[in-house]
């Protein structure tokens, strides 16, 4: 069992966990998980995008911006995490976080069990730029996603993949990512076809 990724499970409870008002801040879930922990500030929003909470007007779009913002930092080797104020005071509702979040948790524990230091060529530079990049593009492309159904789930689940992977120095996950984008490229395709 990897511990990074039971770390992962951790975080999400802690989310899921915290008390305060009805609401809850992007800006509180970064001070929950911490601004120097790059990978599970990448792999929240996008699990977040796995869940129902993708089908909110432009929840697609924000999910995107963070992506990008924490990726692309990410590639720049910054030290802490900067998100706009704007960003930072976005809400949602506590419960449907928590109980979009539980639904996660049987993917979570099945990647748990899965994930191990492998293929870490793909984990560590200069290779590692590679799913970092992705999840770079992804971001940008999420906004666009909000007019294809099901289309910003399938990229959620990729940077998700990704985020896992280099957190857990594994870099099977990381090929394992390539498969809904691929899915996403299929069903692209159909609706521009189309």
């Amino acid at each position: 069992m990897s511990t990074r990724s039971a770390s992962l499970m951790s975080i999400l409870k802690r989310i899921e966990n915290a008390r305060g008002d009805e609401q809850i801040t992007i800006g509180e879930i970064v001070n929950l998980i911490g601004q120097v922990s790059f990978a599970p500030l990448l792999i929240v929003p996008a699990i977040a995008l796995v869940t129902p909470l993708s089908g909110i007007p432009l929840f697609s779009a924000t999910m995107g911006i963070i992506i990008f913002l924490v990726s692309s930092q990410m590639v720049l080797r910054r030290e802490y995490l900067w998100l706009p104020q704007w960003v930072l005071r976005i809400r949602a509702n506590r419960r449907y976080v928590k109980t979009a979040f539980e639904k996660m948790h049987p993917l979570v524990k099945w990647l748990d069990r899965r994930t191990e230091t492998r293929l870490t060529v793909l984990t560590h530079k200069p290779l590692v730029f590679v799913p970092q990049l992705l999840c770079v593009l992804s971001g940008l492309v999420l906004p666009l996603m909000e007019f294809i159904p099901f289309s910003s789930s399938m990229v959620g689940l990729s940077v998700a993949l990704l985020g896992i992977g280099i957190l857990a120095r594994d870099g099977a996950v990381v090929f394992l990512a390539l498969v809904p984008y691929a899915l996403v490229g299929g069903l692209v395709w159909k609706v521009v076809g189309a």
